[in-house]
């Protein structure tokens, strides 16, 4: 197996970490599948938008074009392209915002938020504007939208696909997602297609390959957890349907699985049946690692099984508004409980819970000589206290 490895490490060129990444999450097998199907690109896809066209009618002009075509049979927008005549992203109809070049599997996220005309909905990590697109199409321009993105960079391109594709029912944003609870302001739904490793769409960026470490991941998953937490206090528990989608293009169960946990475990949430047709189940049992029974109706997608880009996606629905409070053990003390969230809040990290251990071990240990330490400088000033004042009596007599 170690040979394996080696092997499998110097042909593909993956890093240490991501080797074993792989080979916990997959068997050997199914491990070189996936590493060879990340050296292929997915097949070139485009989602019709709907407040300007319809599938039909979009395929059969692009066929006159000499688009070689198909629809996606699970997506009543999206449809394939196998080979073209004219560059697919730059025909008038694109130009017009007729549709969107778009990676299939990002259509999925949105069909799972599921939206409805007249909400308001936040899509928290919006640019370059797919999702949000396709969103305010399935509210057929109607209710309200905020397109909310940290990076100031990636504004422009998100306002132009705006623009492109007819979208009138949008506001944009230029703010941390942390901190949009605080606005006075609640929405019906939240998309949160979270900032990540990128595990799932290595054919797109192969120097992932080598770059990511254990370090990135550390600040991946801290930033997915302040980030899944804002999006359920956005919420409007009152809405009819006060529904989080969260969804990353990897595939790691410390940013998907793990940050779900999360979410249950800190807020009135629960895993709710995510509504595609297809993908294999959410992992609830990981390297001695036990989840939630109910993350297994969360999807998971496989470019080697499913011909598309990595994915994850989870629905989440609100069930009531503030967080829970964690139940302490009669040996637990308030601040047991307070360094224990910290350490989880710093990326799980058993071994920062471990050294908190041993720190209160020590502090423990060295209770005895800090007392007497105290006695014994209560008994110095005690005594210079009484100089003092006999030094007084003198000096009055």
């Amino acid at each position: 197996m170690i040979r394996l490895r080696r092997d499998i490490k110097r042909y593909f060129g993956y890093s240490d970490f991501l080797i074993e990444l792989y080979f916990n999450l997959f068997s050997p097998a199914e491990t070189l599948s996936h590493l060879e199907s990340n050296e292929t690109s997915r097949p070139l896809t485009i989602r019709v938008n709907t407040l300007k066209n319809t599938r039909r009618d979009l395929a059969q002009i692009l066929m006159n074009k000499g688009v070689n075509l198909d629809p996606i049979k699970w997506s009543k927008v999206g449809l394939v392209i196998y080979e073209s005549q004219v560059p697919v992203g730059a025909t008038p109809e694109y130009l017009a915002g007729h549709y969107m070049v778009q990676s299939a599997a990002s259509f999925l996220p949105v069909m799972s938020l599921d939206p409805q005309p007249n909400e308001k909905i936040l899509d928290m990590c919006a640019a370059p504007g797919g999702k949000t697109t396709h969103i305010a199409a399935l509210m057929k321009n109607t209710g309200t939208l905020n397109a909310n993105d940290i990076h100031k960079g990636r504004l422009p391109a998100l306002v132009a696909n705006l623009h492109r594709m007819g979208v009138t029912n949008c506001t944009v944003s230029n703010l941390d997602g942390r901190k949009i609870p605080s606005l006075p302001i609640k929405f019906n739904r939240v998309l949160l297609d979270a900032p990540c490793m990128g595990l799932g769409v290595v054919h797109k960026d192969p120097s992932v390959k080598s770059s990511k470490t254990e370090d990135d991941m550390r600040i991946c998953t801290e930033t997915q957890r302040h980030l899944i937490l804002a999006a359920i206090d956005a919420v409007d528990v009152s809405s009819p349907e006060p529904i989080i989608v969260y969804s990353t293009c990897s595939i790691s169960v410390e940013e998907n699985e793990e940050i779900i946990a999360h979410a249950l475990k800190h807020r009135w949430v629960k895993v709710e049946d995510s509504g595609l047709e297809f993908g294999a189940p959410g992992i609830v049992s990981f390297r001695g690692k036990k989840f939630h029974q109910s993350i297994e109706k969360s999807r998971r997608y496989y470019p080697h099984s499913n011909n598309i880009d990595g994915f994850f996606v989870c629905k989440l629905r609100k069930i009531q508004d503030g967080k829970k409070e964690k139940v302490q053990t009669h040996k637990q003390t308030a601040d047991d409980v307070e360094e224990e969230d910290l350490a989880e809040e710093r990326g799980g990290s058993l071994l920062l819970k471990a050294n908190y251990k041993q720190n209160q071990a020590k502090a423990a240990a060295n209770a005895p000589a800090k007392k007497q330490k105290k006695r014994k400088q209560s008994k110095k000033t005690s005594g210079k206290s009484n100089a003092s004042a006999k030094r007084l009596k003198t000096s009055t007599s």
